[in-house]
């Protein structure tokens, strides 16, 4: 994927964190997502919607938009802007009590937001899976701990992110807490390539919280944490 076409979408109002577009890419470079128009892809946790208009572009499925933070009406008007309005339904909603049907979508992204709502053990099957359509593929893109630093979250992290240090879990912590299921057919996780870049991108950019991030990359973000790439495909 040539994230040249998104450059102008990326900016410190659209970044919520490592730049999503390249988390992306990666996750779309190694598992593409083969759909069309009748298809839908649910972007879990898509803040700004930058994932939900890469999704959108480059698959030509219909995609909703869910995020608890960013109200669905604001991300509405941006993709009206983007010039993907009729593509993209935005969503203002928590991932744990999610308002869709069963078997309801082809495909799932989450892109800097797993961690946040998913860290317990049966999440994904009891509060996600439901709304997946047999043979569907998820894809996640999350900060997490290196798999050497494993189980020494609060330890390590800290002074950087203070009480929600827990938050943070290495890849082969993610692919025990997703754990099986008879619909699985298969789990990997993986430490993801684009890490430096995709922080590169935001602790260059001009945001508030990126200049709260930028004393901590030597002393903590580099040597302790990864982005953790996570796929399920379901049979």
């Amino acid at each position: 994927m040539d994230i040249r076409k998104y450059t102008g979408y990326i900016s410190e109002k659209t970044m919520m964190g490592p730049n999503s577009v390249r988390i992306l890419a990666e996750l779309l470079d190694r598992y593409p997502l083969r759909l069309g128009a009748d298809a839908r892809i649910l972007d879990l946790g898509c803040g700004t919607g930058l994932t939900s208009l890469v999704a959108a572009r480059e698959t030509g499925a219909r995609v909703y938009a869910s995020d608890l933070w960013i109200p669905a009406e604001e991300n509405r008007e941006r993709f009206a802007q983007w010039g993907a309005g009729e593509q993209i339904v935005p969503v203002c909603g928590d991932a744990k009590e999610l308002p869709f049907e069963e078997k309801q979508f082809d495909a799932l992204i989450s892109v800097d937001a797993y961690h946040y709502f998913a860290g317990s053990k049966g999440f994904f099957q009891e509060k996600l899976l439901p709304f997946m359509k047999d043979g569907g593929t998820i894809l996640i893109g999350v900060p997490s701990l290196k798999d050497a630093c494993a189980g020494r979250s609060d330890e390590l992290l800290s002074d950087w992110l203070g009480e929600d240090a827990h938050m943070f879990k290495s890849p082969s912590q993610w692919k025990e807490l997703i754990g099986s299921d008879d619909r699985f057919a298969a789990v990997e996780t993986w430490e993801m390539d684009c890490f430096e870049e995709a922080w590169g991108d935001w602790l260059a950019s001009d945001h508030k919280y990126a200049g709260s991030d930028r004393p901590y990359l030597e002393t903590v973000i580099r040597p302790y944490t990864c982005l953790a790439g996570i796929c399920i495909r379901l049979k």
